[in-house]
């Protein structure tokens, strides 16, 4: 049985950017070179040891399930639905009703950070932090912005908002803590980065940076999936496992 936590990506969104390019396909099964963007992030989980994945859907949900069953790539795969929007802090509440462990990886289901998965849930342990937030350096506005103190202690964090001294931007990977997820309040609209992380921050809750010297590229409007197509062509393809029986 695999030492990792529970993961979770969040592949609810409708992809309204996209929709010029994709039609009405989720978000995270927007082609990249031939195959669902959310296979490359499976391949990744599974290259570091995650085996057991809790997919938080919503638009066209059964897009995603047809294509990748109860157990693709030698992962456990099980479903969070989302009956009607909640945002990201929502959608991780609804989520944490499937976790087994003490803490969990979260993941935005339309970006992608090569990234050593392992030792971002051990640093996460090591320094018993509430929250760790994986970061890479300030490139472009839409994302959000992070400002850390000289201990890596996360003290602002400002959705699609540049803060003036602000080195990173938050690459849409976390750590937290399963009872952290519990805290969001259940069947309500929310946002993680919007406002979750600044009242954790407020309420002084450890929140740690683990600091990525890469980049993270994600999909969310037609440039940038135009760009992912030749960045992310390769990715994952030598180390990925053979799908499970049936797919095509």
């Amino acid at each position: 049985m695999s030492s990792m936590p529970d993961a979770v990506i969040l592949c609810g969104g409708a992809g309204l950017r996209l929709r010029s390019v994709t039609g009405d396909t989720p978000k995270a099964m927007a082609s990249i070179a031939g195959r669902p963007f959310l296979e490359i992030l499976l391949n990744q989980l599974k290259r570091y040891g995650f085996s057991r994945i809790i997919l938080s859907v919503g638009h066209q949900s059964h897009v995603i399930r047809d294509y990748f069953g109860e157990e693709s790539y030698g992962l456990e795969l099980l479903y969070s639905f989302e009956s009607s929007p909640r945002g990201t802090g929502g959608a991780l509440r609804e989520a944490s009703n499937l976790m087994t462990t003490d803490s969990a990886l979260v993941m935005n289901g339309d970006s992608y950070t090569d990234l050593d998965l392992s030792r971002l849930s051990f640093v996460h342990l090591k320094d018993r932090s509430d929250l760790t937030v994986v970061v890479v350096a300030q490139t472009r506005s839409d994302a959000g912005s992070v400002l850390l103190d000289d201990n890596g202690r996360v003290t602002t964090f400002a959705e699609k908002q540049v803060v003036g001294s602000s080195r990173y931007l938050s690459a849409g990977i976390y750590m937290l803590n399963k009872n952290l997820a519990c805290s969001i309040p259940n069947a309500v609209q929310i946002s993680l980065e919007e406002q979750l992380f600044p009242l954790w921050i407020r309420e002084g809750r450890m929140i740690r940076a683990f600091v990525h010297p890469g980049e993270s590229i994600d999909i969310g409007t037609p440039e940038r999936f135009r760009k992912a197509q030749d960045v992310l062509a390769k990715v994952e393809v030598e180390r990925s496992a053979l799908r499970c029986d049936g797919q095509s």
